[in-house]
């Protein structure tokens, strides 16, 4: 199960599973997107890919989304919170509300519910992972990020619960925590700004988006007993938050 599977992290996480064999259930708000995923990963080998809209949003859609993943199967072997990202780089002083309420409904509220209603299906299921996927600024703050490193250091502080919680279970609970990854995350965060977002990336080499599906992949597949607690993974271009090296054009 993916949430957020229509585009970046998402996207690229249904077709690394998909080249696996897996069978995928598949959520996100843009139907039309998730449905060409759907197709991309049945041809790159999914048994089978089924797609239901899903905003983390809003408890009645998870709800409604784990209703339909009952009538496809009895169990999950992987879970991947996946849906979220960031609005805006307001101060505190100039934030909106509509931002950080959306920042703080789909990476930390989201990732709670549908975890919820997810594990009635994964705990009778020892071996089964709970896949975050939060961020480096989930660990260091940054001017204009208040909200959405809020966020995140909440993602990771769920994930470390969990694995409390769950331990005895067998479940596995992992967090992804990526650097500056090549997707739609900068546009979004942007408002559409095509030129601000291309910006974030100049004259670097950023992670993409299949890279983190790699490590997803790798970590899900480890045996049963091995748990993957906490990884960081940053382009070589990015040593820390605020030291990147950019060739000069």
């Amino acid at each position: 199960m993916i949430t957020g599977a229509s585009s970046g992290f998402g996207a690229a996480a249904a077709l690394g599973f998909a080249a696996e064999g897996a069978k995928l259930l598949l959520g996100a708000r843009r139907l039309d997107r998730l449905e060409e995923i759907a197709a991309a990963a049945v041809k790159a080998g999914a048994r089978a890919a089924h797609v239901h809209h899903l905003d983390v949003s809003q408890t009645a859609s998870v709800e409604a989304f784990l209703a339909w993943t009952r009538g496809h199967t009895g169990y999950l072997d992987v879970l991947i919170n996946n849906a979220g990202g960031a609005e805006g780089m307001d101060t505190v002083a100039e934030g909106k509300d509509r931002d950080w309420e959306t920042m703080m409904q789909t990476n930390v509220l989201g990732v709670l519910r549908v975890t919820r209603a997810a594990l009635p299906l994964m705990t009778g299921n020892p071996g089964s992972t709970i896949l975050n996927i939060g961020s480096v600024a989930g660990r260091t703050a940054y001017e204009g990020g208040a909200a959405y490193c809020a966020a995140k250091a909440g993602e990771l502080q769920i994930t470390r619960a969990l694995r409390l919680e769950l331990n005895g279970t067998g479940v596995r609970v992992s967090t992804v925590d990526p650097g500056l990854a090549e997707t739609e995350f900068s546009l979004v965060r942007f408002k559409g700004d095509q030129a601000r977002a291309r910006k974030v990336y100049e004259g670097l080499q950023p992670l993409t988006a299949e890279d983190i599906a790699e490590i997803m992949v790798w970590i899900a597949s480890r045996p049963p007993h091995v748990n993957i607690d906490e990884l960081v993974v940053k382009p070589v271009d990015q040593a820390a938050v605020y030291k990147v090296f950019r060739r000069k054009a």
